[in-house]
């Protein structure tokens, strides 16, 4: 376990070294060292009774409630919607050119759209990133049980098996790896989308902190929210891939050589 980690991790202290080394010879304020940076994360978030400061609290929950939740709404919808398209030959067809126009609106340029249907507040952050991260969900759901092996589909109904077991045991199983495959992608899109909408549309959440650190030019804590934005999405990555190693034991296993 150590040994993993020290081989996963190494890179890091080298970074560190190698960013503090160059800030100390730019000697300039918009390039903080590591050290400056996390003495003001520490004083900002970290400083307080109970580990978290009130500034933390107030807006890191915010935050991670908001991409939590827009990422189980993309989920729900973009699977559940992406096998029905997969697997009933009418539905795709009416609803595929609505999605080939829809993925090609990049999630930025609905913000002001939203801003305009929504009042300032969570309903336009959860909109922006479920607006973002749902279609590779959603493509690769459709990918995933319409590629499902026919032999399987006809084995099962040869057994007698009823519609909604062959969802459950045969097609969502066969599917799984292409929908987990989305799954990741939509993870770091939805941090970064709720990023983006908590710098236009937000008063709380780490973009909201961002932003008000950009407008103070403070340095120290702009580099402070971008590293941990860092820190967020390695550890989305890291909890995402060891569910995904877990539900997906099987595939993996199958694919080692003998």
């Amino acid at each position: 376990m150590i040994v993993t980690l020290v081989r996963r991790l190494w890179l890091v202290p080298v970074v560190l070294a190698g960013w503090q080394a160059l800030a100390a010879w730019l000697a300039t304020p918009y390039l903080p060292g590591p050290v400056l940076v996390v003495s003001r994360a520490y004083e900002m978030w970290f400083s307080g009774p109970y580990v978290l400061t009130d500034e933390a609290v107030g807006h890191f929950l915010p935050s991670l409630v908001r991409v939590v939740g827009s990422w189980a709404i993309a989920v729900a919808a973009g699977v559940g919607l992406g096998v029905a398209i997969g697997r009933i030959a009418w539905l795709a067809d009416c609803l595929e050119p609505l999605i080939a126009f829809g993925r090609a609106v990049p999630p930025p340029v609905m913000l002001p759209v939203f801003l305009v249907l929504f009042p300032i507040g969570p309903q336009v952050q959860v909109a922006t990133i479920v607006f973002g991260i749902v279609w590779p969900i959603l493509l690769n759901a459709i990918d995933g049980a319409r590629h499902v092996d026919p032999l399987k589909i006809d084995t099962a109904i040869v057994f007698g098996l009823p519609a909604h077991l062959r969802l459950w045991r045969v097609i969502l199983p066969a599917a799984a790896p292409q929908i987990f495959a989305g799954l990741r992608l939509s993870v770091s899109l939805a941090l970064i989308l709720m990023v983006i909408s908590e710098l236009k549309a937000s008063t709380e959440g780490i973009g909201y902190l961002l932003n008000l650190a950009s407008g103070n030019a403070d340095m120290p804590a702009i580099w402070a929210a971008v590293l941990l934005l860092g820190v967020l999405g390695f550890a989305f990555n890291s909890l995402f891939l060891t569910v995904e190693r877990k539900v997906l034991a099987w595939h993996h296993d199958a694919r080692r050589p003998a």
